[in-house]
């Protein structure tokens, strides 16, 4: 069963950057997408972005234009960059298999304004 590590959550101020990774502990080249995803207090879990396995970007609204998303296979690992970072970036920020119950522990972005 493949599990997901989340890490490189922190406190950051507006404008600021975070970069997000994802831990796979198998190999993800054999997962069509993986995706990101965040949830604020009390409100719902939102698409963020998702990579094909080709290496296809596709992102949400809010985040395109500041969020990259890559993946490195020999690292098992997908990454988040984050740039121009808003506080209503603020989430708890959760890695998946797109279309699975496959889910990280998440980890928590807070930007100060």
């Amino acid at each position: 069963q493949v599990q997901l590590v989340e890490s490189g959550g922190g406190l950051v101020q507006a404008g600021g950057s975070l970069r997000l990774a994802c831990a796979a502990s198998g190999s993800i080249w054999g997962f069509s997408t993986m995706a990101w995803y965040r949830q604020a207090p009390g409100k719902q879990r939102d698409f963020v972005a998702r990579i094909s396995r080709a290496g296809s970007a596709y992102y949400a609204d809010s985040v395109e234009g500041r969020f990259t998303i890559s993946r490195v296979g020999a690292e098992n690992t997908v990454y988040l960059q984050m740039n121009n970072l808003k506080p209503e970036d603020t989430a708890v920020y959760y890695c998946n298999v797109l279309g699975t119950n496959t889910w990280g522990q998440g980890t928590q972005v807070t930007v100060s304004s």
